[in-house]
């Protein structure tokens, strides 16, 4: 597998803390809805995924639309990203994707979203497809 590039982001703090990227690009400042007083101080790790999946995603719609043959000038693609707590205090994400593609019909907006599914590596990564290793520093 060719790596195509290798995004970097730095935890400080992590949910109640900041994340910064070595180029600067991002330097931003966390907001934690579960603590009070905090939750407005900038986006939480949720809101940040789901910026990043439904860009992602929106891509893969795009490119799925375009294989089969459906035009999707002014497309809309939204995440909705929660954080689940279970009964054993382990915590999982829960993610929605909700696409409009304007003048298209319900079911080709359905079969393009499925084959964006299948592409997508964010769609991918949820399914456990993602490679993570762990690295003591």
């Amino acid at each position: 597998m060719k790596t195509l590039f290798t995004a970097e982001a730095i935890s400080k703090g992590g949910r109640s803390g900041a994340i910064e990227t070595p180029d600067q690009l991002l330097n931003i400042t966390l907001g934690n809805p579960l603590e009070l007083g905090a939750e407005k101080l900038g986006p939480n790790p949720e809101l940040l995924f789901a910026a990043a999946y439904s860009a992602c995603f929106h891509g893969a719609v795009r490119g799925a639309a375009k294989k089969l043959g459906t035009p999707v000038a002014d497309s809309i693609v939204r995440a909705l990203v929660s954080l689940r707590e279970d009964d054993d205090g382990g915590y999982h994400l829960a993610v929605e994707l909700r696409a409009h593609i304007p003048g298209t019909d319900r079911p080709q907006v359905q079969r393009i979203m499925e084959e964006a599914h299948q592409t997508c590596p964010y769609s991918r990564a949820m399914r456990g497809d993602a490679k993570v290793t762990l690295v003591v520093s």
